[in-house]
């Protein structure tokens, strides 16, 4: 049970000691930019405390991703207790958007263990409707149109995207958005990736897979000539001590165009965890800990080395 239900049942000092044993994962005290009305109260866990009869299920946080989970936004492989998850196993509380999970989790008063995952497939975390977990993280940019259908957090990342292709190809050589005109470069359908090839790069064919998996085979049958993703993901693709891009090459990234593309949570519309998870992001940014999450997962594990920024 939550730590709410607890003091409920038998005490602060009992309580107390429980947390001794048993620690939350988070941290402390900010306040709020944002939600869904009413009074904001002054720390994420005093909302969760007081939201709880809005939980996907009593007792839990459920965080919905997809699967497969990719790395540098999930890490360490697959556990015998959660075999389902095909690539890494988000409960390791590994990788940049599984420690996030979790550090926000913290920061609301749920423990580590109170924290269940569920399979959210990506097109289906921007789309109305009921939900069956309570946030989704899976690199999910805000826009205005995604945003009629779901409530976004505020960011937990900003990003910026970047062009993966092979190490020699014609495209490999690029300097300039110019240069990738003629090109077939792809995407998976719905994401910003895409749009940013369709709108951004003229006279480019754009390519369009159902998933990330999919969309780094077509790159490696030579099916298309490069793939955009954002920028931690193509480090990952392209690490020459993974190979999921067969010779891959981070070629460049693309800059900002417009307001700062960011990724934030999505709930199901009129959650009011959404104003919990804003207070909990606040005091993440101001302890530091998101700083050092992105630290850990997304600047030490790359072994691309640096890339260029292309010009227009």
């Amino acid at each position: 049970m939550r730590k709410v239900f607890a003091f409920l049942v038998i005490g602060s000092l009992l309580l107390a000691a429980c947390a001794e044993d048993n620690p939350t994962i988070g941290g402390t005290g900010a306040t709020a930019t944002g939600g869904t009305g009413g009074t904001t109260p002054a720390t994420a866990d005093d909302c969760a405390s007081a939201n709880q009869n809005a939980l996907a299920s009593a007792g839990v946080l459920t965080v919905g991703t997809d699967n497969p989970a990719y790395p540098p936004w999930f890490s360490g492989g697959e556990t015998d207790a959660h075999s389902e998850w095909k690539f890494d196993d988000p409960y390791t509380g590994k990788g940049y958007e599984a420690a996030t999970a979790y550090s926000v989790a913290q920061a609301m008063g749920f423990m580590k263990d109170q924290v269940e995952w569920v399979v959210a497939p990506f097109a289906q975390t921007y789309k109305p409707g009921d939900k069956d977990y309570d946030f989704a993280i899976e690199q999910i940019s805000y826009s205005a149109k995604r945003e009629e259908a779901v409530d976004f957090s505020e960011s937990y990342y900003d990003v910026q995207q970047a062009l993966v292709a092979v190490k020699g190809s014609p495209i490999a050589g690029a300097t300039s958005i110019a240069n990738l005109a003629g090109y077939t470069i792809a995407a998976p359908i719905g994401t910003t990736s895409y749009d940013l090839i369709v709108n951004q790069i003229p006279d480019a064919t754009a390519g369009s897979y159902t998933t990330l998996s999919d969309t780094v085979a077509a790159l490696n049958a030579g099916q298309v000539d490069a793939i955009v993703v954002d920028a931690p993901t193509a480090y990952y693709l392209a690490d020459p001590f993974v190979q999921e891009v067969k010779n891959g090459v981070v070629v460049g990234l693309f800059p900002a165009a417009g307001e700062q593309e960011y990724f934030g949570l999505t709930f199901e519309t009129g959650n009011p965890f959404v104003q919990c998870a804003n207070l909990a992001l606040e005091e993440l940014k101001a302890d530091g800990t998101l700083d050092a999450i992105h630290q850990r997962w997304l600047v030490e594990k790359t072994n691309v080395g640096e890339v260029p920024e292309f010009t227009t």
